[in-house]
């Protein structure tokens, strides 16, 4: 593995995902670095990602959050699986709490760790936030899909 590279550009350079696809010119584009038992990642907000003057969309960071998380939950079965290559994982169900508005003027920090799991599905918790302040949490269920489902190895 190259620790210099994001999960993503590593294992699914020609992804579309609008949230984590390194191939969609027009998306997020998140980059998921593996920091011990934790994926981290840093997000630049554009001017067009506000709810309101100097706030993020709410929806913004929703996308980040399950992008992100769904990249743990990816990075942790293959380990734990012992793959070679990371298993296709969608998002069963996720739920974000906003604690406060989260500013637009600054670089948003995302870290996500996986609470439980089983061989094809981990539950995982993350947050977003600045300067080590969470502005958001989210808590989501990502299952590892099988050679019938419509997303499997689309990435």
């Amino acid at each position: 593995m190259d620790e210099t590279k994001s999960l993503q550009d590593q294992f699914a350079p020609n992804l579309i995902c609008f949230g984590c696809g390194p191939a969609n010119e027009q998306g997020l584009q998140i980059k998921s670095f593996v920091k011990g038992d934790k994926l981290i990642a840093t997000y630049k907000p554009q001017p067009y990602h506000l709810a309101f003057e100097g706030m993020v969309n709410g929806g913004i960071i929703g996308t980040l959050l399950d992008c992100h998380l769904n990249w743990t939950a990816v990075w942790h079965l293959m380990n734990r699986n012992q793959l070679a290559v990371p298993p296709c994982c969608v998002t069963a169900k996720y739920e974000v709490t906003f604690e406060k508005p989260t500013p637009s003027e600054t670089e948003l920090q995302l870290e996500a760790w996986v609470v439980d799991s089983s061989a094809r599905k981990a539950v995982v918790e993350g947050t977003i936030g600045i300067s080590g302040e969470v502005t958001a949490r989210c808590c989501g269920t990502f299952v590892a899909v099988k050679s019938d489902h419509l997303a499997f190895h689309r990435w």
